[in-house]
């Protein structure tokens, strides 16, 4: 029997509130566009406050049951027919999710079991460039596909259509395709990829979690957007995040699947126990309805003319940081980007090759100044990158960004170089992650500065310099151990 008490002795409501706004002051603010990840802000006035009442109305609701909160059923059926009317086609049918890891788990789970049950596939292929987002990897490891991974266009970093058609095979389940692709906020060619599944008879899901909400939004602003949604022949289900560009709390996103009979495979249904007849179409079974009420007034509160505008202020603060950083001596800009995504590399002395070592000088100089640039490393001959989200709250902030960009490159500059040892980097490549014991592990993470009890490091590019050295593997193991060390009580 334990002997101490799990929870101390209650506390009045101020102070419990007082430690929790007292843990905040250490994150990255997530208001007032200065961190460029992970968080989307219109800069509207009251839609915070907004979404904090709807979603308390609704907290306590179970969207388990729509048939006893019909509530949840009449609020889903108005976000996700927003959703089918803005990206759709007739017929089109979706569910609200929790994120778009989660549509996008649903999206590959339809495809598997519609590969099992129409075309007798039992060991079913992911088809994926290069530049999917790891949550395909995820879907496939959980739910039993093989993905096979086709490099894209070194200059451009868009999906190779040609490629990806070659790649088709009997087994191949679903085909992917970004609108944008996180990595580099450029858009696949949809058109082609989808065409060549339809061909073959192979469902095509296209990636638009980023991009969703805001591309259709920018065609209206006036811009120039290829076809990327339902529209487009053999494009058969695509994700949005609603807590993206549509700004919404975390998390909301809708699964959207053609018709009715593919979105059929997404739901897991049991009668097969005691207790009450289980239907699921989602992989959360019990969830508060808060956030999806507070995504359904989110979107009523800003309304069409307010997404355009909202969506033209995007492309400005784009415009003028795009023409910012072309005009940095060293600085390149990645592709195309289309949709508030930005991703850009630094050359080193010769003017050409980018420099890791200063890029990520650049990220930590950047960050003592206020400013948060999520840093990208290297893969399959992608270069390293630092990578930005424009938001509404943004369009004030590019200027600013800027001058300070040109004080803290040159500050990087100036740093000594980070190198990893060539024996450590030999050493390293020998290891196999799937036997290393606990001290080989604690051992390799105390090297990079994350051992136990050192808590974050105060500047990331060591530790990112070495993480770019290691095998692939071994980097995923080590980062699953590091972690698993921060949530360790």
């Amino acid at each position: 029997m334990p002997t101490e008490p799990a929870l101390p002795e209650g506390r009045p409501a101020t102070e419990v509130l007082a430690e929790l706004r007292a843990l905040r002051e250490a994150d990255a603010p997530t208001r007032g566009g200065r961190t460029f990840a992970y968080v989307y802000d219109a800069g509207l006035d009251g839609l915070d406050e907004l979404a904090a009442e709807a979603y308390t109305t609704f907290a306590t609701v179970n969207g388990l049951d729509p048939t006893v909160f019909p509530s949840v059923a009449r609020l889903e059926n108005d976000v996700v027919g927003s959703v089918a009317a803005l990206l759709g086609a007739p017929g089109a049918q979706g569910t609200f999710t929790s994120g778009g890891t989660e549509s996008i788990l649903l999206a590959v789970k339809t495809a598997r079991d519609h590969a099992r049950s129409e075309r007798g596939i039992t060991a079913p292929q992911l088809l994926l460039p290069s530049t999917a987002h790891a949550a395909f990897h995820k879907a496939a490891a959980y739910l039993g596909l093989e993905p096979v991974v086709v490099p894209v266009d070194p200059v451009t970093f868009r999906a190779d259509a040609a490629a990806m058609a070659a790649a088709l095979t009997d087994r191949t389940a679903l085909v992917v395709a970004s609108a944008p692709s996180y990595a580099h906020g450029v858009i696949d060619p949809v058109a082609e990829i989808a065409a060549a599944a339809a061909a073959r008879g192979v469902l095509c899901h296209v990636d638009a979690c980023i991009g969703g909400w805001i591309l259709p939004y920018l065609r209206r602003a006036g811009r120039a957007v290829e076809p990327f949604d339902l529209s487009v022949p053999g494009v058969t289900s695509l994700s949005v995040d609603l807590h993206k560009y549509g700004y919404a709390d975390k998390g909301a996103s809708v699964a959207l699947h053609r018709d009715a009979a593919l979105r059929r495979h997404q739901y897991f249904a049991h009668a097969g126990w005691p207790g009450y007849p289980v239907v699921n179409p989602t992989v959360q079974g019990t969830k508060s309805g808060g956030l999806l009420a507070q995504a359904w007034a989110v979107l009523r509160y800003v309304g069409e003319e307010g997404y355009t505008a909202l969506a033209g202020r995007v492309g400005e603060a784009s415009d003028r940081l795009l023409a910012g950083l072309r005009s940095v001596d060293g600085v390149r800009v990645l592709g195309d980007p289309a949709a508030g995504l930005v991703a850009f590399t630094v050359a080193g002395e010769d003017g050409v090759t980018p420099d890791l070592s200063l890029l990520l000088h650049l990220a930590d100089e950047m960050r003592e100044l206020g400013w948060y640039l999520q840093p990208q490393l290297s893969f399959d001959g992608l270069p390293p990158n630092l990578h930005l989200t424009l938001t509404p709250a943004t369009v004030g902030q590019v200027g600013s960004l800027l001058d300070d960009l040109a004080v803290a490159l040159d500050k990087a500059r100036a740093l000594e170089p980070v190198v990893v040892d060539p024996e450590l980097a030999s050493f390293a490549a020998g290891l196999d992650p799937e036997t290393l014991g606990p001290d080989e592990v604690a051992g390799v993470l105390a090297f990079a500065g994350l051992g136990e009890g050192a808590g974050l490091p105060r500047r990331a590019a060591p530790v990112l310099v070495l993480l770019d050295a290691l095998p692939g593997p071994l980097k995923e193991r080590l980062l699953a151990e590091f972690i698993g060390s921060v949530f360790r009580i």
